[in-house]
């Protein structure tokens, strides 16, 4: 995930329903002991408890999280899907200090930071990853086993069924576009290849570590003959826009969106939708868009790291972002929370926020499989600096 990484209603349940299941010094050795100490009101240590349960109830569990009193994230931007928020939220709540490092990183630097940083202090302890790069943490066995009180709640084809990954929120494509700067904004995958938009056309990341980026690269292959079986298209597409002039090799962000750098960016629709507040202010008219001939939405997926140095205040958060205020929160960044359905039916959703949703006029209801995404992170990998080389 990287920030260099519809209505509402009708687009959320299409969403839920259907949606895919989906470097430091330092020891953690004194943090792991405390917090083994603390959990031992449970029936496990809190590095292996797999449910607030193995605590001892909610209330052991905060206990725990406290005497840990820290908690490290990582390429958590302040301004994606509400996280600046959600994050000062869960520290009033909870007293529990949070490091995000590298803000702007993306979904392969948080499995990198797992992998380099086993058994240090400063290694994350909870990861926020695109679907692909959360099958592969999976698969590698970096993740740890835990089902938050709302796990039944999700859907089925929205978790992996041991607690290693759950969908947290999910968004459309779309594409943004500064209607100051650019006369006729695009709404299309089509309408990116016309000539007035040379050099103007940017990604939020590399589709080979953002898992914003690779969902661009999906829903460009579904505009173009592709499918979910074959992601090709849209790399070839993207090579099209390359040697059109149109494609912009500059990674998109709210600073190079204010600056003029990259004033269309395809990106994730409450991403740019929350841009749309953000540039008020800064005279940047930001226009969205969900192309109709690209419609591909995506959920990002929720998970522990397996060796995390804060255990306990790592299971904690999980337990935060699904709860009904936590979800809320993402719902008030412009994305869909993975419980909406279940929001709404028990009345705890937020209505004003959901209404705010970007519309979708072609709902995306089959999602990629687990074998369709690794085939096709795959061909991404292997193709995609070929094809915008030069």
């Amino acid at each position: 995930m990287t920030v260099h990484r519809a209505r509402a209603a009708a687009f959320a349940a299409v969403l839920t329903a259907a949606a895919l299941s989906l470097s430091a010094c330092g020891s953690a050795g004194s943090t792991a002991a405390k917090s083994g100490d603390a959990a031992k009101a449970g029936t496990k240590e809190a590095k292996d408890a797999t449910s607030a349960a193995d605590f001892g109830g909610m209330d052991a569990l905060v206990a725990a999280a406290k005497k840990e009193g820290k908690l490290h994230v990582i390429t958590l931007p302040k301004d994606w899907a509400n996280y600046g928020k959600i994050m000062d939220s869960f520290k009033a709540k909870y007293g529990i200090e949070i490091e995000d490092e590298n803000p702007d990183g993306s979904s392969q630097d948080e499995i990198n930071a797992i992998t380099s940083r086993k058994g240090q202090d400063r290694a994350p302890d909870v990861v926020d990853l695109g679907s692909a790069f959360a099958q592969s943490a999976a698969k590698d066995g970096l993740l740890a086993p835990y089902k938050v009180a709302a796990f039944e709640k999700v859907g089925e084809s929205m978790k992996n069924k041991d607690g290693l990954s759950v969908n947290d929120y999910g968004g459309y494509i779309s594409i943004g576009c500064d209607a100051k700067k650019i006369t006729t904004c695009p709404k299309t995958f089509a309408d990116l290849l016309k000539p007035e938009y040379k050099g103007q056309v940017a990604l939020n990341g590399n589709p080979t570590k953002s898992g914003s980026a690779f969902g661009g690269v999906y829903a460009a292959a579904l505009a173009n003959g592709g499918s979910l079986d074959n992601i090709q298209p849209g790399i070839d597409f993207f090579g099209k826009l390359k040697q059109s002039g149109n494609f912009n090799p500059v990674e998109s962000t709210p600073a190079t969106i204010e600056k003029g750098e990259t004033p269309i960016s395809i990106d994730w629709s409450y991403l740019n939708a929350g841009y749309t507040d953000e540039f008020k202010a800064k005279n940047v008219d930001w226009q969205v868009s969900v192309p109709v001939d690209g419609s591909y939405a995506q959920y990002y997926n929720q998970a522990v790291n397996k060796w995390a140095p804060h255990p306990a205040a790592a299971r904690l958060w999980q337990e935060y972002l699904f709860s009904a205020e936590g979800q809320n929160l993402f719902l008030g960044g412009y994305a869909t929370p993975a419980l909406f359905d279940s929001l709404k039916k028990e009345g705890t959703l937020d209505a004003a926020a959901a209404a705010k949703l970007p519309a979708v006029e072609k709902p995306f209801t089959t999602f990629p499989t687990q074998d369709q995404i690794a085939a096709a992170k795959k061909t991404v990998t292997e193709n995609w600096t070929k094809a915008i080389a030069g």
